[in-house]
């Protein structure tokens, strides 16, 4: 039987899920958007504008389910996780609380007056409304992204009376873990839109509609998918090497390396087998490159697992596993936009890419759900890195409350992400408005 522990981070990872599927989309789309309303306002080419309508649609649909599945994270420190608050509500506090009276307040204000202000705006004004909400959605995922970094590698702060107060508000806001994350988890959200946008516009192309519409969508979704891919693996590549300074038993359980040595090797064939602190396979050494990879050093150290504690170690395999996919998917994904840069231009000559385009659509919601993995549970087994143990941060509740609120919370979400999924297909099958006369 689980416990009130087990029961309370199932809440909080179900709730993260479901809340991740849709706020990705809707900080790519903003950008593609204002981008689009842009050529629109600069132009005057209704092909524009009507991109700017249809996708505006889907940005919107993902907008209010993204408040409505992210509001209940929130409430969930204060049920489940009341401890975590005490500890640290003054830092993690005072940065929601920007999100919230500074990006979001913009952001939803922006949107109402984008959505109401088509007739009342010049057309340059109402892209630049555009680039307001693309600006505070974007704000609002800094400060996020900067709370949770803290958790992840604290900065700024004093321990008094039990608790971690500010000290330097400057130190946790410039926090490099913050900005490497941010980085990172921004270029996911492009990516993830671009791919979207893409695959959506294949399924309109094999279908010989809307030819000029969607090769347009699909063109300009690939280049800024193009650009931000390369850019996601090259940061990638600096936010994992920093783990060997920050988290150094993430990055080790990343690997599922056990021993520590200098001239590291990275193993490309690697089974973990935890029980027995070692892997059951472990196969074509490249000597050297887990070195080079962490420390841009062939012969620097790397932290072996066994170093570290047991009790101190994150689960290895879902750890290891989550990353290993997420980065394999990286590399499809550069490879798939440059195979589309070579097509740009005959697209509906290219049935097999466009095919391949729309079966791989939600492989990018695959990916940044393995790279949250990786950063939440590689963290384990602490909620405050090196301060606060997961398991002195859960409330004091019952068993069967947890148990009922995580049910629930299931089931309701189930139901939402089925309604959203139920409106995005009716309206993108349906197409965009014809042309006006």
């Amino acid at each position: 039987m689980m416990d009130v522990l087990m029961l309370s981070r199932l809440q909080f990872a179900a709730a993260a899920f479901y809340h991740f599927l849709f706020v990705p989309l809707t900080l790519g789309l903003s950008v593609m958007v204002a981008l689009m309303e842009t050529k629109y306002a600069r132009t005057g080419d209704e092909t524009y504008l009507r991109m700017t309508r249809f996708w505006g649609k889907v940005f919107l649909i993902n907008f209010v389910m993204g408040i409505v599945t992210g509001i209940t994270l929130e409430f969930q420190f204060g049920t489940n996780w009341s401890r975590y608050s005490e500890f640290m509500g003054d830092i993690f506090g005072s940065l929601l609380a920007i999100e919230a009276l500074g990006f979001f307040f913009l952001e939803s204000t922006m949107i109402g007056v984008w959505i109401f202000g088509w007739k009342k705006l010049s057309r340059k004004a109402h892209a630049f409304v555009m680039w307001l909400v693309a600006f505070a959605s974007t704000g609002s995922a800094v400060w996020i992204l900067t709370a949770n970094s803290w958790m992840q590698h604290p900065v700024g702060y004093v321990i008094r009376n039990n608790r971690a107060e500010l000290a330097d508000f400057f130190a946790v806001a410039s926090n490099p873990y913050a900005i490497l994350m941010f980085f990172h988890v921004i270029a996911a959200a492009y990516l993830l839109s671009s791919f979207f946008v893409m695959g959506v516009s294949a399924y309109h192309l094999l279908r010989k509609k809307n030819l000029e519409f969607f090769t347009r969508s699909f063109r300009m979704a690939l280049t800024f998918g193009l650009v931000v891919s390369v850019f996601l693996v090259i940061e990638g590549h600096y936010h994992a090497a920093d783990l060997a300074h920050t988290q150094p038993a993430k990055l080790a359980a990343m690997e599922s390396h056990w021993k520590t040595e200098s001239n590291a090797p990275m193993y490309m064939l690697v089974w973990p087998d935890a029980d027995n602190e070692g892997n059951s396979v472990e196969a074509l050494p490249i000597p050297g490159f887990l070195s080079w990879m962490a420390f841009h050093d062939s012969k620097a150290e790397v932290k072996g697992l066994m170093d570290f504690p047991r009790d101190e170690r994150p689960p290895v395999a879902p750890t290891f596993f989550s990353f290993k996919i997420m980065a394999f998917l990286g590399f499809y994904f550069v490879l798939l936009m440059v195979v589309g840069w070579l097509k740009r231009n005959r697209l509906t000559e290219s049935p097999g890419y466009l095919k391949l385009m729309l079966y791989s659509m939600f492989l990018p919601y695959v990916a940044i759900e393995l790279g949250w993995m990786v950063a939440e549970i590689g963290r384990q087994p602490w909620l405050v890195y090196g301060l606060m143990k997961t398991s002195d941060a859960v409330s004091h509740i019952s068993v069967s409350q947890a148990a009922g609120t995580l049910i629930g919370f299931i089931v309701i979400y189930s139901l939402l992400a089925c309604a959203a999924g139920y409106l995005l297909v009716r309206f993108i099958k349906a197409g965009p408005q014809p042309k006006t006369a």
